[in-house]
């Protein structure tokens, strides 16, 4: 056989893996896990009584309550909320409402906050059971997340070794090659910077920010996230004040379309609760088992505490940066319901152009640089706690995974990315419905923390956690005192 007939054949191999690939992963995405998402997230809302919408007061008032700069055990309340916010934020929050709005119609924004509702609740208790099994890691923080809940919480041997190894390659490597990816690109679109220049530049700040580890991680957060956000809600507010009086005919449109009363593209009703869900969902990663590593590293006197504050990032994250770029859209004459050829970050560009002026596809790219950038430093941080569930976590393995890294973010800044892409949507299905089994197994426990925590609070009492309040003596969260006073 020679040469160019090999050549064929691994081409013709290619193509048809690919194709496999990407029939596997729409199907995952597009029943399996979205059913998976909804059920969990709605046995926790009816399960607990809707707790995220009656504790959403309480809510925001833990974040006046706690300490914003970590102690000596843990970083602090806010600093793993921001972090996890990091994460969250990103270009599902420019580039994939557009894409939403684009195949569902503008009905699937309704579907988006319906999710995110749900999602809350899941987010809430399993960041609660992440600080609940936490352990220490032998330096100045925690570890935690849904490795060490099914091995501390459920006992499990397995599936915690193949949570951690798919945390690593989706996370770790598949995410942050195609966050590089997205801004070197968006750069060279905005400001004609080339793309090797601006992955250079982007590997030297991420190399500070990753051998500093989670504290430095978190100092850089609390700067920058809450500055991209409230600059990003700015130009959204900014877009809202010169078109105010077309506002209630945009959130019209979005109800109606909705429910199918005006057509959305690509098969009314169903496209918009089908685009709507798999876009709030990957947008918000409620239940997706990642944020949960975050909320561990946390120092709180109760585990219900830091999981009140991290379904707060999936408001911030869906409720309001998603709706404020699905106004942007639809208050431009950019958007058109049988317009197939703009899509995607563009459509979010071009209708920021059409209301700002010339500035305004610069300022959309700025937006993804920052947005990416604290997610690559969010997912870095996942990566190195796959590893530690391995073995130390200041051992040789996290260096080699640092220097991978920053190699990677270098040569993603220059490549096509579709494959790894793709292979990271597909791990990052089976990601989440292994977390999803964990979380459905220790919904008893769950209900436990939140009953307790809420006793404590009707008795006019600051919640605190003791391993004797919860009657179920198998729990093995080590990292908390038996009894008041240890």
């Amino acid at each position: 056989m020679g040469r160019g007939t090999r050549d064929r054949t691994y081409s013709h191999y290619r193509i048809i893996l690919g194709a496999m690939l990407l029939t596997v992963t729409d199907w995952l995405w597009s029943y399996v896990l979205i059913v998976a998402l909804l059920l969990v997230g709605l046995r926790f809302t009816l399960g607990s009584k809707g707790v995220q919408l009656r504790l959403f007061k309480r809510t925001l008032g833990v974040l006046s309550d706690i300490e914003w700069r970590g102690s000596e055990r843990g970083i602090s309340s806010f600093q793993a909320l921001v972090v996890s916010i990091a994460g969250r934020v990103g270009g599902g929050n420019i580039a994939g409402v557009a894409v939403a709005i684009t195949l569902g119609g503008p009905g699937a924004l309704f579907w988006m906050w319906l999710i995110a509702l749900l999602g809350m609740a899941t987010s809430l208790f399993e960041c609660a059971l992440a600080q609940l099994y936490k352990r220490r890691d032998g330096s100045d923080t925690f570890r935690g997340g849904p490795a060490y809940v099914m091995r501390y919480g459920l006992g499990w041997r397995v599936l915690p070794v193949v949570y951690s190894l798919l945390l690593l390659a989706t996370v770790g490597f598949g995410f942050n090659a195609v966050q590089s990816y997205v801004v070197t690109t968006s750069i060279e679109s905005a400001f004609g910077v080339p793309p090797a220049v601006s992955g250079l530049v982007m590997t030297a700040v991420m190399a500070v920010i990753l051998f500093g580890g989670i504290r430095r991680l978190a100092l850089f957060a609390e700067v920058i996230v809450p500055l991209m956000v409230v600059g990003y809600l700015l130009i959204a507010l900014t877009v809202l004040v010169l078109n105010a009086s077309a506002i209630p005919q945009a959130l019209g449109l979005i109800f109606t379309s909705a429910f199918g009363l005006e057509q959305a593209v690509g098969g009314g009703i169903a496209a918009a609760i089908s685009q709507g869900a798999r876009r709030g969902l990957f947008s918000n990663e409620a239940g997706l088992g990642t944020v949960p590593n975050v909320a561990a590293a946390a120092d709180v006197p109760h585990p219900i505490t830091q999981g009140l504050v991290q379904s707060l990032s999936v408001f911030i994250d869906t409720i309001v940066l998603c709706t404020a770029t699905a106004l942007i859209i639809l208050l431009s004459s950019v958007y058109q319901p049988d317009a197939q050829g703009v899509q995607g970050v563009i459509l979010t560009q071009m209708a920021v152009a059409e209301h700002l002026g010339p500035i305004g596809e610069p300022l959309v790219s700025i937006s993804l640089v920052l947005f990416a950038t604290t997610t690559i430093a969010y997912n870095s941080f996942l990566g190195e706690n796959s590893i530690a569930y391995f073995g130390r976590p200041d051992g040789p393995a996290v260096l080699v995974f640092r220097v991978s890294v920053l190699l990677l973010i270098a040569w993603a800044a220059v490549q096509d990315l579709s494959t790894v892409f793709g292979f990271a949507d597909l791990t990052m299905a089976l990601l989440a419905l292994v977390n999803l089994l964990a979380l459905w197994a220790l919904y008893p426990v769950a209900m436990q923390l939140i009953a307790q925590f809420e006793e404590q609070v009707n008795a006019g009492q600051s919640p605190r956690f003791y391993l004797d309040q919860l009657p179920d003596e198998a729990l093995d969260a080590a990292s908390w005192p038996a009894h008041p006073g240890e």
